[in-house]
């Protein structure tokens, strides 16, 4: 890129995170010609020398990788004191709004975006931001998708406390229920979507992909079994469902009579939730939630201090 033209910010983006991490890959700070700044790589940790940086490449610096860290000894002198290593990669921004760019960051002509159609789709499915090698270049792929979806099918008080707990995470809520009296904006303010429909006509407005969360609350055989059939015909990534083993037993036992086959049941997780001692519709909440994020992080979702997994999964919400 020609250093003289007018830039008006620079980009910092993560690209690589090694050991412990304080933000995860495809964190962005933005450094404005005005000063002001938007973001952060490091929730303040190395902050401070990643500004400078950007500065020197809003005055017509070359695009850079820098790494932070990591060893004890060395951690609380670099701004890192939970240890661990951060590739972050400094460039001019010009505020690309595509799903998917690919950016050379090491090993070639540093800062050059790649236009490759099979390389972009491959980084789309893997759905995450990411570096990879290619022909003796490191090549970070920064993939923007759509948040989260978590679709609830039950206008309980669960269902409330499902959203307001997911708005938290940036997740986008959905709620169904055949009920239109349940089913009202006063009793469900923080869902973004709610939908008076039966199960087979929620799942085809909502569509559940790889990013969607399914959990059922309804408790009612003939909202339960047919949604139950139709979500494990879909790609969604969790499907959680509410009841006692008692009645998981039970309906599970009508499922496989009706055709469904074994393997597919092994997806529904029933009880859903950690088990972590929820008692209220707020605490169920969070025990579903903590359970979705460890499936899709491809986590157990035990205690940490039990754990020898990285305590940052690689996943972005």
């Amino acid at each position: 890129m020609d250093g003289t033209a007018q830039r008006n910010a620079a980009v910092a983006m993560v690209v690589a995170t090694r050991s412990s991490a304080p933000r995860p890959v495809g964190s962005k700070l933005i450094v404005r010609d005005d000063g002001s700044i938007e973001g952060s790589v490091s929730n303040g940790c190395v902050e401070s020398d990643v500004i400078l940086a950007a500065q020197e490449v809003l005055a017509g610096g070359e695009p850079r990788l820098i790494t932070y860290g990591i060893t004890d000894e060395m951690a609380f002198g670099v701004g890192l004191p939970c240890g661990g290593e951060i590739d972050v990669f400094v460039e001019p921004y010009e505020g690309e709004e595509s799903e998917v760019v690919l950016t050379v960051v090491a090993g070639g002509e540093v800062g050059a975006k790649l236009a490759d159609p099979e390389l972009e789709e491959a980084a789309r499915r893997r759905g995450r931001s990411h570096v990879f090698e290619l022909e003796g270049q490191t090549v970070f792929a920064d993939v923007s998708v759509a948040p989260p979806r978590l679709f609830v099918y039950g206008a309980a008080d669960t269902a409330e406390a499902l959203c307001a707990a997911a708005k938290l995470l940036g997740w986008r809520t959905i709620v169904a229920d055949a009920r239109p009296r349940f089913a009202t904006r006063d009793r469900l303010p923080s869902a973004d979507e709610i939908l008076v429909l039966w199960p087979e006509e929620a799942l085809a407005h909502v569509a559940p992909d790889p990013a969607t969360s399914v959990v059922i609350l309804t408790h009612d055989d003939k909202f339960d079994l047919p949604l139950v059939r139709g979500v494990l015909e879909t790609e969604a990534i969790y499907v959680g469902w509410l009841g006692s083993r008692r009645n998981q037993e039970r309906r599970r036992g009508l499922l496989l009579e009706q055709g469904v086959a074994e393997q597919d049941l092994e997806r529904v997780s029933g009880p859903a939730g950690l088990d972590v001692g929820a008692a209220s519709p707020e605490e169920t909440a969070v025990s579903i939630l903590a359970e979705i994020l460890a499936v899709r992080a491809g986590r157990a979702g035990g205690r940490l201090k039990g754990s020898s997994s990285r305590i940052h999964a690689e996943t972005v919400s």
